[in-house]
C-alpha cells in the first residue's frame, strides 16, 4: 500500500471516529478499535511523555515526528476534524427528527463491533470470562446510576479531566457522559468553557487549564496502561473492552423516553435520564417509531462493521 493510500484509510477511520465522538453514548475508541488501528493509536498516545526530550535532543523535530507516528497521528485527526463536522450538523438532524433510527444504525454496529472484538480473543479461560461479565455490569451500571452533584474545587475538574477523557479512549465509554455522571458537565461544559470562549475570564481560564492537565494525564496514563495490558494480557484486555461495548447497549436501545434533563436556565439542554421502551409504546408517548426502517439500519450498522473488517485488512 503507497503512502496516499495509506494516509487515506487512516483518515477515512478518523472520519468514523470523529462522527461517533459526536454520538451522546458512542465511543470513537469503538471504532478505532472496528477498523484495526486500537493498539497503534494507544502506543502513539502513549509516546507523548518526557522521553520526547531526549529524542529531540538526539534527533531531532524528525525524531520526535517518527516517536509520535506523526503522519499517522495527523491523518486520524485530520479525518477525524471533518468526521466531528459531518457529526454535528448530519448526524445532529438525523437525531434530532429521526432518532430512532439514527440509534437503531449505532445498535447494530456496536452489536457487530462486540462480536469482532470478542473473535480476537483466542482462548477464553476463566479469568477472559469474570473479567467479560466485571466489564460488562460496570458498563451497564454506569448506564443506569444518576448523576451526582459536581464540585467546582480545581481539585476535583482535575480529577473529572483524566477520568472523562480515560472513557474517551475506552470503547463504549463516552466522555461527556462521564462528565453528566460526576455532575461536572455543566461546570465544565456549560460554565466554564462557554466562559472562556466569551470573556476570557482569567478563574474560567484557570479552571480549562487544570482540566486540561487533568486530560493529558489520563490520556498518557491510560495509555500506557492499555498498552502494557495489550502487550502482557490481550485476552483479558479484548474481553474487559467486549464487555465494556456489550455494557453499554443499554446506553443506546433505539426507543427510549427521556426521563431527565440537565436544565441551564431553565431551559433544557442534554438528555441525562432515559427509560427503554417498545415501538409499540414509542409511538404512544413520543411519536413515530420508524420500526421497519428502524430494523434496516439496525442490520446495515451490522454489515457496515463486516465491511470495515475487510477494509481494515
Amino acid at each position: 500500500m503507497n503512502q496516499q493510500q495509506s494516509f487515506l484509510g487512516i483518515a477515512l477511520r478518523g472520519l468514523g471516529m470523529g462522527i461517533a465522538e459526536v454520538i451522546p453514548g458512542v465511543s470513537g475508541g469503538t471504532i478505532a478499535f472496528i477498523t484495526n488501528i486500537y493498539e497503534r493509536l494507544i502506543n502513539a498516545i502513549k509516546a507523548f511523555g518526557p522521553d520526547l526530550i531526549g529524542v529531540l535532543r538526539k534527533d531531532g523535530i524528525k525524531g520526535v515526528w517518527s516517536a509520535l507516528d506523526g503522519n499517522f497521528l495527523f491523518a486520524l485527526i485530520s479525518g477525524m476534524a471533518v468526521g466531528v463536522v459531518i457529526g454535528v450538523f448530519g448526524v445532529a438532524y438525523l437525531l434530532e427528527n429521526y432518532p430512532p433510527v439514527i440509534w437503531a444504525f449505532f445498535f447494530g454496529l456496536i452489536i457487530a463491533s462486540a462480536i469482532y472484538i470478542g473473535r480476537q480473543i483466542t482462548t477464553w479461560s476463566w479469568k477472559e470470562i469474570v473479567a467479560f461479565i466485571i466489564a460488562t455490569g460496570v458498563a451497564y451500571y454506569i448506564t443506569t446510576i444518576s448523576p451526582s452533584n459536581g464540585s467546582e474545587s480545581l481539585l476535583m475538574v482535575f480529577v473529572a479531566g483524566a477520568i472523562a477523557i480515560s472513557a474517551l479512549i475506552l470503547p463504549g465509554i463516552s466522555g461527556s457522559f462521564i462528565l453528566l455522571l460526576m455532575g461536572m458537565y455543566t461546570f465544565i461544559v456549560t460554565d466554564t468553557l462557554k466562559g472562556v470562549l466569551k470573556t476570557l475570564a482569567p478563574d474560567k481560564i484557570l479552571t480549562m487549564f487544570v482540566f486540561g492537565l487533568g486530560c493529558l494525564t489520563g490520556l498518557m496514563t491510560i495509555s500506557r496502561v492499555l498498552s502494557w495490558m495489550f502487550k502482557h494480557q490481550k485476552n483479558l484486555t479484548l474481553a474487559t473492552l467486549t464487555g465494556f461495548i456489550i455494557g453499554s447497549l443499554n446506553k443506546i436501545w433505539p426507543w427510549r423516553v427521556p426521563t431527565e434533563w440537565l436544565e441551564v436556565d431553565g431551559i433544557k439542554e442534554k438528555v441525562i435520564s432515559e427509560a427503554n421502551i417498545l415501538p409499540a409504546a414509542y409511538e404512544i408517548s413520543v411519536g413515530e417509531p420508524y420500526t421497519v426502517l428502524s430494523l434496516v439500519c439496525l442490520v446495515l450498522g451490522f454489515v457496515l462493521v463486516l465491511g470495515m473488517e475487510r477494509f481494515s485488512k
